[in-house]
Parts: structure tokens; sequence; C-alpha cells
């Protein structure tokens, strides 16, 4: 494991080998498949993303398009009115702000309000994402998939998906590098679940050397997917345990970013590992909180003992 440093625009991170960056999500769409509850004004999801901030994330991604199937496409006016002022008043916040999205008038836009980094989940399919990038030295995400955006598909990889993820991010890489976008500006995503199945997507995972041998930066999307799902037996709300798992697994072979709904577990949990893995000290703490020692009892509660 190596460390990275990031580019987002005007920001170089340096993210150590075993602290990878979260990354939380706020979906500014009404359809998305992990939601608990909808995030229905720019005011709400602001005070969502600055809350997960407080959490622990390092930076927000904001969609306007859930990745779900089972929607149709959204239009470009109406994901750009979903994003645009929310991309807005994060970015004067302070905070790095990536977003999701695949359609080059989108990412047209939410760079010019400052946005961070491009969150590409098409495969670069439109190289403009590329020059957008190597113009504003924004932040981005290649990943890897064989589906069109919305699209219903599993590919026939003939047993060798992880050789398919290796050539196909190999080729975009160097579509970026040839438009200016700088390795200190790439991110590598495997793509867990598009246009795969959950034994695929496991299989890719396993591979994850092979992504590290290039020297780039992986950004694994982990939380909540249909992979874990299959895994656990558990729908969307229920996956906090086998996605808190992914997240430690990821963190050990090397993953400089996580995008994760439930930062704070998240968070909690890579805190936690560094500790015990010894790469941390106990933090300093108040020893007189009660709170860090036991549950007080309630007479109520001691009563009913009773």
């Amino acid at each position: 494991m190596k460390d990275h440093v990031i580019r987002f625009r005007d920001r170089r991170v340096t993210v150590p080998a075993g602290r990878p960056m979260l990354m939380g999500i706020v979906n500014a769409n009404p359809d998305s498949f992990s939601d608990t509850r909808r995030l229905t004004t720019l005011d709400a999801q602001v005070e969502h993303a600055l809350a997960l901030v407080d959490a622990g994330a390092d930076l927000i991604d904001v969609g306007g398009e859930s990745g779900v199937t089972y929607t149709g496409v959204t239009a470009e006016q109406v994901e750009i009115e979903r994003v645009v002022p929310l991309v807005e008043r994060l970015v004067a916040e302070g905070v790095i702000v990536s977003v999701d999205t695949w359609k080059p008038a989108v990412a047209r836009a939410v760079l010019d309000v400052g946005a961070h980094m491009l969150n590409d989940v098409s495969g670069l399919r439109s190289p403009e994402f590329a020059d957008l990038c190597a113009q504003t030295g924004a932040a981005l995400v290649l990943m890897h998939t064989r589906a069109a955006p919305k699209e219903v598909h599993f590919a026939d990889y003939g047993g060798a998906v992880a050789a398919d993820v290796r050539s196909f991010l190999a080729d975009i890489t160097r579509v970026a590098r040839e438009r200016g976008v700088a390795d200190e500006q790439l991110v590598l995503d495997p793509g867990p679940d598009f246009a795969k199945t959950p034994a695929e997507t496991v299989a890719c995972l396993h591979d994850l050397d092979a992504l590290h041998a290039t020297g780039l930066p992986v950004l694994l999307a982990v939380s909540n997917k249909y992979f874990v799902g299959a895994i656990t037996g558990r729908a969307p709300g229920e996956r906090l345990a086998g996605t808190l798992a992914a997240v430690g697994w990821s963190a050990d072979r090397g993953a400089a970013m996580l995008r994760v709904h439930d930062v704070r577990a998240a968070r909690d949990l890579l805190d936690v590992k560094l500790v015990l893995d010894g790469h941390e000290p106990v933090p300093d703490f108040d020893a007189d909180d009660d709170r860090l020692k036991w549950i007080r009892a309630s007479a109520d509660d001691i009563a009913g003992d009773g």
C-alpha cells in the first residue's frame, strides 16, 4: 500500500495508506435505491451534507439521477436544476464536492459553480469529461462498466471479468491522459455491481492488486450494494453490517476512497481499526465522561427489574 495525492482543482489532498477518504452521499433525486428518507428541499440536502461532514466525511458525492434501471433517464435540465444549487451551497461551505453524473451538460454546469470532482458512472463514454477536468483541474473517477447508463445488462466476460476491468480501465486512463488529465486527478473504480453479477463483483474486488499496480488511487463504492445483499440475504436498508465488513476489507487492501451512506458508522470502524492495527494511538478522551463507561439505569428501570 502507498500514500496517494489527489488533486481536487486547487486542493491537493494526501491520502495516507490505510486511511481512505470517506465520500458521503447526498441524493437530490427522488428514486435512489437506498435512501431511507427523501431530501426534498435544498435546505434539507445541505443540512444532511454538512451533518455527514461533521460525522467524518472527507468529501460529498452529489447525485441528481439514480443509477437504478427501473426508472428512465432524467432530462439534463432537470438534473442540472437538482444538483447545481446544492453544489454551489456546499462549495461555499468549504466542502469538497464530487458529482455523480454521466451527462456532459451536467458536468459543465457543476464545474462552473466549483465542483471538485466528476464521478463519471459511464466509463468515460464522453471524452469531454476528460477535457473538462484537464481545463479545470478537477478530479475524475474512471469507472468500469460494460452497460450504458440506466441499462439492465450483465456482460458476458467469458469467466475473465477481472481481466476486462484491467484492460477497460487501462484504455480509458490512456484517453484521459492524452486529453491532458494529470495522474494526480485520476481515480480508478472497478464498478462494483455495474454490469456485473455479485460473483463477478467479488472477483473484481479480489483483483485489486492489479489496479494498485497502476499507481493510481482506487475508489470503492461498496455501500449497500447488491453483492452485499446477495451474500447476506438482506434488503438495502438492512446491509449496514455487511457494508462495514466491506469497508474494513477495502481499507486493508489499499482503497484510497470509500463511497458510503452511513458515514458515522464507517468512520467509527476505521478509527477503531487504525488504533487496533497500531497505526494510531488511543486518542485523548474525557475520563470523567460516564457515557463512555456504562449506561446509567433510571429509577423506573431498576424498579422494573424487581
